[in-house]
């Protein structure tokens, strides 16, 4: 199928890559040389390196990406209020910073070609490969999932069988999933049913479902300084150990579960559960700041640049000028967010509990419904008759009176 003689494999020991590690053999006669990244995904990794080099890889790397992941990527879109459909890009942002990795390793060692097991119909392929083409622009890339014989999870387990590949899962308790520091999604199996109801009991693995969370509310307190959460309850702690930390609090208290049908780059609607715990407490906390610390013309625009900043990052184009640019604007626009949010953690709610900065824009003083000698009420009246001029020349055009 190709002249190829060593090919990097973006491994992840799960069902897709344990698969393709024998095919690439089989079909181009190539060494293999597994890649696998620690993006937090925890015991995940545990017994990786046996396990490929069992199923024919020559050797296996496994890179410590967390820090990395954390500082570079979840933050940047942190700060930008970035969404996707209610989606907090947990898969999305993890991608190029794997990818980049990726094809610095393939570099180094020489590789005839990049591999992945991203399938023909979801959006990782294209992030996999805009980011490889980002950094080793010539390198060719083999998805099998886009030519190879195999029609389905049936037919991999019915060929990781003959191949004595071997597997702790079948096609009928295995969901499709993904997991880092940020978050857990699980795809397929009844899932794939849009008129089924989750079994929380059944999937969650970052926390309980929101009827199983606590009768009494968690409080807890996230400091900011210029758009990145740097302390939790009045201690300064790094941003691994912070997400670590929420995510617990986050999954004890039902946080972060949303069952979304999204718009795939590719075109088609998928259904997905995730969860993100950390996540939706960091992205709650850090909004509150900015309505007490931006203007509302700033952060109305911001609104505008958060949803294409999420769209770039979901459709792959994380190293492109523009997202660039968009740091930019968002990192300007961060210079006075710091303070710190209080927030109450209950059955599947983070409630806001109260907010405080240096750089608050609320003034008690002017917003207050008592006697003050900060604000003329009588300069509305010339306000309202200047802004309201529009609508009364037209209604006089309509009376005939104009």
């Amino acid at each position: 199928m190709g002249e190829y003689k060593k090919v990097v494999l973006a491994y992840s020991g799960g069902l897709d890559t344990s698969v393709i590690i024998p095919w690439l053999r089989e079909n181009y006669g190539c060494e293999v040389i597994a890649m696998a990244a620690d993006v937090g995904q925890g015991d995940e990794l545990s017994g990786l390196e046996e396990k490929a080099l069992k199923t024919g890889a020559s050797k296996l790397y496994i890179e410590d990406l967390t820090k990395e992941f954390v500082d570079d990527f979840i933050m940047p879109c942190l700060k930008a209020g970035a969404k996707y459909e209610d989606y907090l890009l947990g898969t999305s942002m993890a991608r190029p910073v794997i990818a980049k990795r990726l094809a610095e390793i393939a570099k180094a060692e020489g590789a005839d070609a990049i591999a992945h097991g991203c399938t023909g119909k979801g959006n990782d392929q294209v992030r996999f490969e805009l980011t490889v083409k980002a950094f080793a622009p010539d390198m060719p890339v083999i998805a099998p999932w886009r030519t190879w014989e195999l029609k389905g999870r049936e037919d991999e387990i019915a060929y990781a069988e003959a191949h004595n590949v071997p597997l702790s899962f079948s096609s009928e308790t295995s969901y499709s999933k993904d997991k880092n520091l940020w978050h857990l999604s699980h795809e397929g199996l009844d899932l794939e049913d849009t008129a089924n109801e989750p079994n929380y009991d059944k999937i969650l693995e970052m926390g309980v479902s929101p009827e199983k969370a606590p009768d009494t509310p968690t409080y807890i307190t996230v400091g900011f300084e210029q758009g990145l959460p740097v302390s939790l309850n009045g201690v300064k702690t790094d941003s691994v150990a912070l997400i670590t930390a929420l995510n617990r609090l986050g999954g004890e208290n039902g946080i972060g579960l949303l069952d979304i049908v999204e718009n795939r780059l590719v075109g088609m609607k998928c259904r997905g559960v995730y969860e993100t715990p950390g996540g939706e407490i960091l992205y709650t906390a850090h909004k509150e700041l900015e309505r007490l610390c931006l203007d509302k013309e700033t952060s109305h625009y911001k609104e505008l640049i958060a949803q294409k900043y999420a769209e770039l990052v979901y459709n792959g184009q994380w190293y492109t000028p523009l997202r660039e640019a968009l740091d930019a604007f968002v990192n300007e626009t961060q210079k006075t967010v710091t303070g710190e949010v209080k927030m109450k953690l209950y059955k599947g709610n983070v409630i806001l509990a109260g907010t405080k900065s240096p750089y608050s824009l609320y003034s008690e003083k002017v917003a207050t419904f008592g006697a003050d000698s900060d604000y003329d009420q009588m300069d509305s009246k010339g306000f309202i008759n200047l802004f309201g001029l529009p609508i009364k020349v037209r209604a006089k055009l309509k009376e005939g009176t104009l």
